[in-house]
C-alpha cells in the first residue's frame, strides 16, 4: 500500500489553496477540518494531577522564527489555527527559538486562543530567570504558563527553585526540566530521581531511542510527564522516508503517512505524554493530530515500525 508522503500532500493543499483568494474555495486543510466529524482525539493523563491532555502538541523550534514578516506570522497563525481545530491544546516554545514567542503570541491574540492553549515555555539564562520569564509573558501576553520548563538544565541551580516558588504562590500549574538531542540523559535523570518534577522533555523517535531503557521507566516511576521534542529528527526523519512505501501492517492502525506512523509509534508508549512535532504548514498540524485518534500499535507493533525505519 502507497500512501501520500507529506510533499505530496502538502501539492494538493497549495494547488488548492492558491485559489483561496478568489474567495470561492478554502484551502485543502480548512476544508477537511470544515467537512470531517470532530475528532476523538487521544488524550492521556498528566501524571502528577490526572488532568488529561491531548496527546499530539505544536513545537515551535525554527519554524515560528519568522520575525516581523506580515505573511509568515499568518502563516503561523494558520498552523495554530489548524492545530486547535484538530484537537491540540500544547504549545512549546523557549528563548532561545528567536521571534517565536512573539509570533505565539500574535497568532494566540489573531485567533482568540487564550482558553484554548496549554502554554508551555522555558527559562533558558544563567543570569536572571524571573526577568526572562516576566518577558516571555510579555511575547505570549499571558499572565500565567501552564508549565514552564529549565531548558537545557542551564542555570538549574537557580531556575528550578524559582519555578518552584512560582508554583507554590500559584502563579504557575507545572514544573520541568528539558533536554535535547540525546545530551546531559545522566544529568537529567540526576535531577528526576531527587525533585518532585510534573514533565521532563527529551528527544525521542523510532531511531533515537535510548531513553527507553531507564529514563521513560524511571518517568512512570516517578509519576513525571514526558514530553518529546524532535519526534522527526528535525524534519530529517522524515525527508529520509520520503518515497518510501509505509508497511502493510501500518493500515491496521489507520496510519496515512510516515509522519502519522512515527506519531502512532510515540504516542503508544505508556510513559510519554505528548511529543510536540514542529511545522510550517496548517496541513501537517492537521496530519499529526490525526495520528492521535484511532487505534494505537502494541508493544509487538511497536517494535516492528522502529524495526522497518531503522533500515529505510
Amino acid at each position: 500500500m502507497f500512501l501520500l508522503g507529506r510533499r505530496n500532500f502538502l501539492r494538493g493543499a497549495t494547488a488548492i489553496g492558491a485559489t483561496a483568494g478568489l474567495g470561492a474555495i478554502k484551502p485543502l486543510w480548512a476544508q477537511t477540518l470544515d467537512n470531517r466529524a470532530v475528532l476523538d482525539v487521544i488524550k492521556k493523563p498528566i501524571p502528577s494531577t490526572g488532568e488529561m491532555i491531548p496527546a499530539v502538541g505544536l513545537g515551535s523550534w525554527i519554524t515560528f522564527n519568522v520575525g516581523n514578516d506580515p505573511v509568515l506570522r499568518d502563516q503561523c497563525a494558520n498552523v495554530m489555527q489548524a492545530f486547535f481545530d484538530g484537537g491540540g491544546r500544547m504549545i512549546d516554545s523557549s528563548p532561545m527559538y528567536g521571534s517565536s514567542q512573539d509570533v505565539i503570541g500574535y497568532g494566540l491574540d489573531k485567533l482568540g486562543a487564550r482558553d484554548r492553549v496549554f502554554s508551555t515555555d522555558k527559562v533558558w539564562t544563567s543570569d536572571d530567570g524571573a526577568e526572562q520569564i516576566a518577558e516571555t509573558s510579555n511575547y505570549w501576553n499571558i499572565e500565567k504558563f501552564d508549565l514552564l520548563q529549565v531548558h537545557n538544565l542551564v542555570g538549574i541551580n537557580d531556575n528550578l527553585p524559582l519555578l518552584f516558588d512560582m508554583k507554590d504562590e500559584g502563579r504557575l500549574r507545572y514544573v520541568g526540566v528539558t533536554t535535547s538531542h540525546g545530551r546531559r540523559t545522566d544529568d537529567l535523570i540526576a535531577v528526576m530521581k531527587n525533585t518532585p518534577l510534573d514533565f521532563v522533555q527529551v528527544t525521542y523517535n523510532p531511531v533515537d531511542r535510548k531513553i527507553e531503557d531507564y529514563l521513560l521507566p524511571l518517568a512512570s516511576e516517578r509519576g513525571i510527564g514526558v514530553i518529546v521534542n524532535r519526534p522527526f529528527q528535525g524534519g530529517h526523519l522524515i525527508d529520509r522516508l520520503e518515497g518510501e512505501k509505509l508497511p502493510d501492517f501500518a493500515a491496521e492502525i489507520e496510519v496515512r503517512s510516515w509522519a502519522q506512523l512515527i506519531l502512532k509509534y510515540l504516542i503508544s508508549h505508556p510513559a510519554v505524554t505528548c511529543p510536540i512535532p514542529a511545522t510550517t504548514q496548517p496541513m501537517h498540524a492537521m496530519e499529526n493530530m490525526q495520528a492521535a485518534t484511532g487505534p494505537m500499535p502494541d508493544d509487538d507493533m511497536r517494535q516492528r515500525i522502529a524495526a522497518v525505519i531503522g533500515v529505510l
